[in-house]
């Protein structure tokens, strides 16, 4: 949809709506009668204008504000019928091309929602209204929020069982008052002649719960106006559905006999007797069912009977439970509303001290305007305006390189596990291939031949002949075995010797580097306190410093991924440099990217 072709009133409400209060919404909202009354409910202008509205979110606008309470708003709750008058001029005639499950499936099932939502509260305050201007009010707003349901489900069928699953509608309809009560009993009926196949489609819960309400109002009131509401609906359902009248026998045994009693030559006669004749053709005359009946009454009465004697020994206990039921309840609502006092208090305090600070810098301003120069104020102005795009920039800047750091830090994980793995992979392969070198000279030596073994056994018998072994006698073996035990204890005490000064030099190498890294890490002379010097003062406590830091390395070396130990765990004192890598194997692939 072009800018251009979008009527000017609703982009102008759309930009007021969203700069407006709350509190100021609702009255902004009524301009929609007034646009959708400029044209014909019937053109393609309409249809347009409409379309406009949904897509511009009022009429989301509007669903949502229903559940407002008007009590203090501007035109009260007035105001609040004229909106559900247009929300369903707005939804009935409405095409939706683009996401239609958005509209069908939620906007117009939340629409229904909050108009009984909002004739609920009509109701309420009708009913506990005393003047009888407010209550002539009262019941005016509620007639256009039951006519706007009513414009609203006869423009989309499938909200008649929307309206009659819904609870607010069955606690509508549940009121001793008249006039309420013959309004819900239209919407019924015009619920019946737009979809009457809605009785078979909702729950027989909810059925039985409209019928019993519908009877109640036939048996306990004598006003003719709600018997002709409750006969004409009975009698528009039994039309529709044949079966209901077999269920209105069998459930309301004494239908009949109220009816012709009780309202007889009422006036609507002509009604009554039809609903009458269907009852009649549907009735049991056999006496075995009468039997049955009768019976079941007398198992009823008993069982009646001893629920009720039972209930009555539990009376005493019940009206205990009530009071302390009763008692909480009103506790809680005192602590409720003595909350709502101080909320609404501390709110005023908070305003007040806005208005002051908000009072306070206005003044600053105009005192430091009369003080600035008029040259210098575009001056000042303009460095506050570089300020802020500096700190705008900034922000910005920054917030984007987060998002960048956080998206590429998973990435550079795996690139970094990467060159560890091909890493330590390479090094193994290539000290793999230098011990088959090492050992591949072993495999190239071939046996000797017979010839070869009689030529160098012939040598060995001319260098033996040559040069005989020299006799030696015992006193001189036992001499020289007293010799060479006495030179192998002389190495032994020279090695432990050795040893022990090579332990030496290792404790006084630890040590010197041990001093030497406190030194690093230690604060100069200036900032140095007493705490860092006994670190040199004693011995032990170097040691145990540098203990202490080599324990912590190797338990985050313990918490390390698994490919960052590969390297350690291949790694020995004849290791391969990097350089030879990369000279024999040239390049690396890593992560999908070739590296030279």
């Amino acid at each position: 949809m072009k800018a251009a072709a979008v009527d000017p009133r609703i982009l102008a409400l759309a930009a007021q709506v969203t700069e407006s209060s709350n509190q100021d919404v609702p009255v902004l909202l009524l301009k929609l009668k007034e646009i959708l009354d400029s044209v014909s409910l019937e053109s393609k202008q309409s249809q347009k204008i409409k379309q406009e509205l949904y897509y511009y979110d009022l009429i989301q606008y509007c669903v949502l504000v229903l559940r407002q309470d008007y009590s203090r708003l501007q035109g009260g709750w007035a105001t609040a019928a004229q909106l559900a008058e247009a929300v369903s001029q707005c939804c009935v005639g409405l095409e939706v091309k683009d996401n239609p499950e958005e509209f069908y499936g939620k906007l117009l099932p939340s629409a229904t929602q909050n108009l009984l939502f909002l004739g609920r509260r009509l109701q309420a305050r009708f009913i506990r209204a005393i003047k009888d201007e407010e209550k002539s009010e009262f019941l005016r707003c509620f007639r256009i929020v039951t006519d706007a349901i009513c414009w609203l489900f006869g423009g989309h069928i499938q909200l008649a069982e929307c309206v009659l699953k819904n609870d607010h509608f069955l606690q509508l309809l549940l009121t001793d008052d008249v006039e309420t009560a013959t309004a819900m009993m239209s919407v019924l009926r015009n619920i019946l002649r737009v979809n009457s196949a809605v009785l078979l489609q909702v729950d027989e819960k909810i059925l039985h719960s409209i019928l019993d309400e519908l009877v109640y109002k036939l048996s306990s009131t004598t006003n003719p106006v709600t018997g002709n509401a409750a006969t004409k609906s009975l009698l528009l359902g039994a039309e529709s559905h044949p079966h209901l009248v077999n269920l209105l026998s069998t459930r309301y045994k004494g239908l009949k006999t109220l009816l012709s009693k009780q309202w007889a030559g009422k006036g609507f006669d002509r009604d009554l007797n039809q609903i009458l004749d269907l009852l009649y053709s549907e009735s049991y005359q056999e006496s075995e069912i009468q039997r049955q009946q009768k019976a079941a009454r007398l198992i009823q009465a008993a069982w009646r009977g001893y629920q009720t004697r039972k209930r009555f020994k539990k009376l005493p206990k019940a009206v205990t439970a009530l009071q302390r039921s009763f008692r909480a309840k009103r506790e809680q609502g005192l602590q409720l509303l003595k909350r709502q006092k101080e909320e609404e208090a501390l709110k005023q305090q908070l305003q007040l001290q806005r208005q002051r600070a908000m009072r306070l810098f206005h003044e600053r301003q105009l005192t430091l305007l009369e003080i600035v120069h008029p040259r210098e104020v575009n001056r000042r102005k303009q460095e506050l305006e570089g300020k802020s795009a500096l700190t705008i920039q900034k922000l910005w800047r920054g917030y984007r390189a987060r998002r960048n750091f956080h998206q590429q830090r998973q990435s550079l994980k795996q690139y970094k596990a990467a060159v560890i793995v091909q890493r330590t992979v390479l090094k193994f392969l290539e000290k793999q291939r230098r011990k088959r070198k090492a050992l591949s000279p072993w495999k190239e030596l071939k046996g000797l031949t017979d010839e070869q073994r009689l030529t160098f056994q012939q040598k060995v018998d001319d260098y033996i002949r040559l040069h005989p072994a020299s006799q030696m006698s015992e006193e001189m073996s036992k001499e020289l075995h007293l010799q060479a035990q006495e030179k192998l204890a002389q190495y032994l005490l020279r090695n432990s010797l050795d040893c022990g000064a090579d332990q030496r030099r290792q404790a006084l190498l630890a040590q010197v580097n041990t001093d030497a890294e406190l030194l690093m890490n230690a604060p100069r002379l200036v900032e140095a306190t007493e705490k860092d010097l006994e670190v040199f003062m004693s011995r032990s406590i170097p040691i145990a410093s540098k203990a202490k830091q080599s324990h912590n390395a190797i338990l985050k070396c313990t918490r390390w991924p698994w490919w960052k130990k590969l390297e350690d765990e291949f790694m020995e004192d004849d290791g391969v440099p990097d350089d030879v890598l990369t000279a024999q194997f040239g390049t690396l692939f890593i992560g999908g990217m070739k590296s030279s």
